[in-house]
């Protein structure tokens, strides 16, 4: 499905890559605010043109109090909830220091939103990270906190979007180069926060990220683990957005054409701030809209970082979530993240990009070895029953 002459990873260490994949994430994530819930069209006129760069908030000065943006202070290089989301998920692995399951989310995710004040970038004041969050992610404390509802079930019933998915790039990386077992570990994870494709669109999400770590790997054998692991709507979907975007080399030629191939699975409707009857809803059907045109615009860039997180900022909708998406996926692949853009983004935001990716290293490295270590057990095991 990649157009002839794809690139390939060319970042050799583990390190590399989930650096790559984490910054990259965070700066797609901050390009992507200013202008997310608008069109291409509105953007192409706000800007005067594409978004090229960092830009600032889209109502000017006017941020605290324009809605419906009111009171986040989005652009000027800001993060939003997916990476405060995504750090806490690193966190949550440098607590355990091994695999994860929906328990862990319970137990150790949910108390760290609750309890520990943080420096929220867009309210530019340190407050609990659980006052920022769209409510499907405070689902998450409803659910597990005040319901003691199990964690593996605490999804149902949440709004499915791509809130368990946007922040699911960790457990890629801990499982990477193993699409398949990212894919467990992410549909584990992501049955306390989502259900139906809100789900499935974490595990996706988690095995391209892994598959994109994979030495040798391209944007095409990104897609190809995609395909082989999706499920419904999600997998029908991804191969209509991915076959559409073979065929364009540039991500502005692509917008159209990505929006028209994902529309009959997206529940949410062509109004992205004024969403359908049916937007939302459990189904076997449909999709979330990110994960494909994210994977979309990795295919029109070729894997290139700076024109993949572009071409999603410039898609608008829910585009910081898209960006960070496509941002992570091209950073494990080893397109090098724009270094002005992640000095700008980590001073604006005030946050360290680099420490979490140098924490999930760390542990990485260590669940490895007790992979390695319980497979030996196992093999030994079955080896002794004359298997």
């Amino acid at each position: 499905m990649t157009p002839k002459g794809a690139k390939s990873g060319h970042a050799s260490s583990l390190d590399e890559r989930i650096t790559g994949a984490l910054v990259g994430a965070a700066v797609g994530d901050a390009l992507g605010g200013p202008v997310e819930g608008y069109s291409p069209e509105q953007i192409l006129q706000r800007h005067a043109g594409r978004v090229h760069g960092i830009v600032g908030p889209w109502n000017g000065d006017d941020w605290r109090t324009a809605r419906p943006i009111a009171p986040y202070h989005k652009g000027d290089g800001h993060v939003t909830d997916d990476t405060l989301m995504t750090h806490a998920l690193v966190r949550v692995y440098a607590q355990v220091r091994d695999h994860l399951d929906a328990y862990a989310i319970a137990d150790h995710l949910v108390p760290d939103l609750m309890t520990n004040p943080r420096w929220i970038p867009e309210l530019e004041a340190e407050a609990l990270p659980l006052q920022r969050l769209f409510l499907a992610e405070k689902w998450l404390v409803t659910r597990l906190h005040y319901g003691h509802v199990d964690p593996r079930e605490a999804g149902v019933g949440n709004i499915v979007n791509c809130g368990a998915a946007m922040y699911m790039a960790p457990v890629g990386l801990v499982n990477a180069a193993n699409p398949a077992g990212a894919y467990a570990e992410a549909l584990d994870i992501a049955g306390a926060h989502q259900s139906s494709y809100g789900r499935e669109a974490a595990a996706v999400f988690a095995a391209a990220v892994a598959a994109a770590s994979t030495p040798g790997a391209t944007p095409d054998s990104v897609v190809s683990a995609c395909l082989s692991l999706a499920k419904d709507g999600t997998r029908a979907a991804i191969e209509q957005v991915c076959e559409t975007a073979s065929r364009h080399s540039d991500f502005e030629s692509a917008l159209t054409p990505l929006r028209t191939a994902v529309a009959p699975y997206d529940t949410v409707g062509p109004d992205y701030r004024q969403p359908s009857l049916g937007a939302r809803r459990p189904s076997r059907l449909h999709t979330i809209e990110e994960l494909p045109i994210a994977l979309g615009m990795l295919l029109v860039s070729r894997g290139d970082y700076r024109h993949a997180v572009l071409g999603a900022v410039n898609y608008g909708r829910d585009c910081d979530s898209i960006a960070t998406m496509a941002g992570a996926m091209a950073g494990a692949l080893g397109s090098p993240v724009p270094e002005d853009w992640a000095k700008q983004v980590s001073g604006a935001s005030r946050l360290d990009l680099w420490e979490p990716a140098t924490t999930l290293t760390t542990v990485t490295r260590e669940i490895f070895q007790r992979d390695v270590t319980r497979r030996r057990s196992h093999e030994a095991a079955l080896t002794e029953l004359g298997a």
